[in-house]
C-alpha cells in the first residue's frame, strides 16, 4: 500500500481547493444552493470520494497534517465571542434555558434510539450506545475516550464502530441542517432582520455594510490573536483549579468579556465587533475547517461497518429530523431564530459544533443574520453537553 501524506502546508493549500470546488458546484446546481449546504460540506465530500476511488483504484492512502485545522476552529471561536453582546445574552435568557434543556434530553433520546436500533438488529447494547450519544452528539473526542471503557464489555473493536458511527454521523450533520431549514422558512414564510450585521460571512448577493482593507483585516487579526492569547492564560487557570475545558471554548468566552468591557473603557477605540472584516475571517476559518475535516475523511475504514450501522443511524437521522420539526422549532419560538437553530441543532445532534455553525452559515447568508442563534447554540454546546453526556453514557454502558 501507498501513502500520500500531505504537511500542514500542502493540506492548508489543498482546503482552499476544496472549498473553491465547493463554491463552483453549489452554484452550478441550484439544489445545493436552494437547500443550504455549505460550500465545505460540498467540496469536502467530492475529495473524501475522489480520496476513496483513489485507494480503491491504486492502492493509494491520502493522508492529512491538520494542525491548522485546530488552529482555525479556535480562530472562529474567538471571532464569536468578539461579535457577542451582553444585551443579546439576557435576550437570549430564555432561548438559551429552553435549548438547553432539549439539548440534554435528546442526549437521552439519541441512546434510546441507539439502543433500540441495535436490538433490532440483532447487536449488543453497547452497539447502540457507541451508535448514540458517544459518537453523534459526542463526536470523535468522545468516542475515543468511551472506546476503551466499551472495549472492556466485550466489543473488542469498539473505537473502530464508534469512529465509523462519527464519521457517518459527520456526512449526515452536513447534509441535514439546510434542507430542515429551507421546509421550515418556506413552510412559515420566515426572514431575518436585515438591519442587522453578519455573524459569520455576508449575506449572498447583497453587498454589507462597511469597507474592508488590508487595515482593518490585519486589526481584526491582532485583536483576535490578543483574545487567543489571553484565552490561552484563562484556560490554564481553569485547568489548574481541575475544570478541563477546549482551548476554544475560554478563547469564546474571553472574546465575550473584551466585546463588551473594550467598547466601553475606550469608547474612541474601533472594536471590530459585527463588522465585516470580522464576519470574512470568521468565514474563512470555519470554510476551511470543515473543508478540512470532511476531505480528511478515510471513507474506506469504514466501508466494512457499515451494514448494521446504517439502520442505527437511519433511525437516529430520522428521530433528529422529528424532534427539530414537532419539538425543538416550536418550542424555541416558531420564528427566523427557531429555524436557523434547527439546522444548527440537526447539524450538532449528528455530527459536531462547528457542523453546526456552518449549517446556520448557509442559511443565513441566504436569509439573513440571526445573530443570537450564534450564540446561543456554541453556549449550550461548549459547557453543559459533555458533562451530562458523561453521565448518561455511563449509565447506558450498565443497561
Amino acid at each position: 500500500m501507498n501513502t500520500f501524506a500531505a504537511d500542514s502546508f500542502l493540506t492548508f493549500t489543498i482546503a482552499i481547493l476544496v472549498f473553491f470546488i465547493g463554491v463552483h458546484v453549489n452554484k452550478s446546481i441550484p439544489f445545493l444552493r436552494k437547500y443550504n449546504i455549505p460550500e465545505p460540506v460540498t467540496g469536502g465530500l467530492i475529495a473524501a470520494v475522489f480520496a476513496l476511488a483513489l485507494y480503491l483504484i491504486t492502492g493509494t492512502e491520502i493522508t492529512y497534517q491538520l494542525d491548522t485545522r485546530d488552529i482555525l476552529l479556535v480562530y472562529f471561536f474567538t471571532g464569536i465571542g468578539l461579535n457577542a453582546r451582553f444585551s443579546d445574552l439576557v435576550a437570549g435568557g430564555k432561548p438559551l434555558l429552553i435549548m438547553l434543556v432539549l439539548t440534554l434530553s435528546y442526549i437521552v433520546i439519541q441512546n434510546v434510539v441507539g439502543i433500540t436500533g441495535a436490538k433490532l438488529v440483532g447487536a449488543p447494547t453497547e452497539i447502540g450506545v457507541l451508535a448514540g450519544s458517544t459518537s453523534l452528539i459526542g463526536g470523535h473526542g468522545t468516542t475515543i475516550a468511551w472506546a476503551p471503557e466499551v472495549i472492556k464489555q466485550g466489543i473488542p473493536n469498539a473505537l473502530e464502530i464508534g469512529i465509523a458511527c462519527a464519521t457517518i454521523g459527520l456526512i449526515l450533520a452536513s447534509l441535514i441542517g439546510g434542507p430542515i431549514a429551507h421546509i421550515l422558512i418556506n413552510r412559515y414564510n420566515l426572514k431575518g432582520d436585515k438591519n442587522e450585521a453578519p455573524m459569520v460571512g455576508v449575506e449572498f448577493d447583497k453587498e454589507a455594510s462597511g469597507t474592508i482593507d488590508h487595515l482593518n483585516l490585519m486589526a481584526v487579526f491582532l485583536t483576535i490573536h490578543i483574545t487567543i492569547i489571553l484565552g490561552w492564560f484563562a484556560n490554564h487557570a481553569v485547568a489548574a483549579v481541575g475544570l478541563k475545558l477546549p482551548l476554544f471554548v475560554t478563547c469564546l468566552l474571553t472574546g465575550i468579556i473584551l466585546s463588551n468591557l473594550v467598547p466601553v473603557l475606550l469608547p474612541k477605540m474601533r472594536w471590530p465587533a459585527r463588522t465585516k472584516a470580522l464576519a470574512v475571517i470568521s468565514d474563512f476559518s470555519l470554510g476551511l475547517f470543515l473543508a478540512m475535516s470532511l476531505m480528511s475523511m478515510q471513507l474506506w475504514t469504514i466501508a466494512g461497518l457499515a451494514g448494521p450501522l446504517m439502520v442505527i443511524l437511519l433511525l437516529q437521522t430520522l428521530a433528529a429530523v422529528a424532534f427539530i420539526l414537532f419539538i425543538l422549532f416550536p418550542l424555541t419560538g416558531k420564528n427566523y431564530q427557531a429555524a436557523v437553530l434547527s439546522a444548527g441543532f440537526g447539524g450538532f445532534a449528528l455530527g459536531a459544533t462547528p457542523t453546526a455553525i456552518a449549517n446556520m452559515t448557509a442559511v443565513t447568508k441566504s436569509h439573513g443574520p440571526a445573530p443570537l442563534a450564534f450564540i446561543i447554540l456554541p453556549l449550550v454546546a461548549a459547557f453543559f453537553v459533555d458533562i451530562t453526556n458523561a453521565f448518561v453514557i455511563k449509565f447506558a454502558l450498565t443497561l
